[in-house]
C-alpha cells in the first residue's frame, strides 16, 4: 500500500547539491515526502517531486509560493549564491539577485507556508543564513543578516501555535559554493570546514529541539558569540580586508566583477 499521501512533506529550495542535496538525504531517510526545487535538474525519489526554478525570476518564485500555499510540513529556504568581488566591483544586476534570492525569497515562501502550518499546529521553517550574517558586511552578509533577524522575529509569533521557525547559520562548509563564486579558500584551515552532512544533521536535531538559532559547530559557536560581543566598529574593521580587497579574478585573468550576471552560476 502506496502510503505517500500520508507522510509529511519538506520543500527544500538550492536542493541540488551542498547543504539542500544534506537536508534531501536526511528527510528522505526519515520518510519525508520531498519537493526539491532548484535551478539545476535534480532527482526526487519515492514519490517526491522535482521542481526546475530561478527564485530570482518572478514567475518562478510565484510557482513555488503556490505550491507553499497547498501544504508543506517543512520549508527549507536554502536556495543562495555568492560572488567574489567587493560590492562597487560588482555588476547591480547581481547585488540585486542576491537580495531578492535571499530576502525577497526567503519572505514570500515563509509568508505562503505559514498559514497552513499555524492551522494545523505544527511544522516549520528553517532558513539558511550564515556565520557572516553576526558581521557587518555588504550584500551577502547584509542578507544573511535580514534573514537570522526575520527568523527569529516570525520564531516568537509561531512558537505559540506549535510552529517553529529556525535560521541556520553555517560557517565553512564544503560544498560547491564557494568554487561557482570562484572564491580562493585556500587559506582557510582544514578544522574550520564542516562538511555538509553534518551541518544538516546538527540543523535538524536544533530544530526537533525547537530551536530559533541553529550554529553548527564549536568553533563557529565562538566566532558568532564574538561577534555579537564586540562593537560593530571593530567587526567592521576585522572584515575590511575582504570587503575592500582588489577585485578578484578568475583564472583566465578576467575580472569577474565587471562580467555579465549569468544565474546559472549563482
Amino acid at each position: 500500500m502506496d502510503d505517500t499521501e500520508s507522510r509529511p512533506t519538506a520543500l527544500i529550495t538550492g536542493a541540488a547539491s551542498g547543504i539542500g542535496a544534506a537536508f534531501a538525504r536526511l528527510l528522505a531517510a526519515e520518510r519525508y515526502r520531498l519537493v526539491l526545487v532548484d535551478r539545476e535538474p535534480v532527482e526526487s525519489s519515492g514519490g517526491g517531486e522535482s521542481i526546475r526554478a530561478d527564485l530570482t525570476e518572478p514567475g518562478d518564485l510565484a510557482r513555488i509560493e503556490e505550491r507553499c500555499r497547498s501544504g508543506v510540513d517543512l520549508l527549507i529556504n536554502n536556495a543562495g549564491f555568492g560572488h567574489p568581488t567587493r560590492f562597487l566591483d560588482t555588476l547591480i544586476e547581481a547585488e540585486v539577485a542576491m537580495a531578492r534570492l535571499h530576502m525577497e525569497a526567503v519572505l514570500r515562501l515563509t509568508h505562503a507556508a505559514l498559514p497552513g502550518m499555524l492551522e494545523r499546529g505544527s511544522g516549520g521553517v528553517v532558513n539558511t543564513a550564515s556565520l557572516l550574517g553576526f558581521f557587518p558586511s555588504s550584500t551577502y552578509s547584509a542578507s544573511k543578516s535580514w534573514v537570522i533577524n526575520f527568523s527569529q522575529a516570525i520564531a516568537r509569533a509561531a512558537r505559540p501555535h506549535g510552529v517553529t521557525v529556525m535560521a541556520l547559520c553555517p560557517g565553512f562548509t564544503r560544498t560547491g559554493f564557494h568554487d561557482r563564486a570562484r572564491m580562493d579558500m585556500s587559506k582557510i584551515p582544514g578544522p574550520l570546514w564542516m562538511n555538509p552532512d553534518a551541518v544538516a544533521a546538527k540543523a535538524l536535531r536544533d530544530f526537533c529541539r525547537r530551536k530559533s538559532l541553529s550554529i553548527p559547530g564549536w568553533h563557529n559557536k565562538l566566532t558568532a558569540a564574538v561577534a555579537r560581543t564586540l562593537p560593530p566598529t571593530l567587526t567592521s574593521r576585522l572584515l575590511a580586508t575582504t570587503d575592500m580587497r582588489e577585485p578578484a579574478r578568475c583564472s583566465r585573468g578576467r575580472d569577474v566583477g565587471r562580467e555579465p550576471y549569468d544565474r546559472r552560476r549563482g
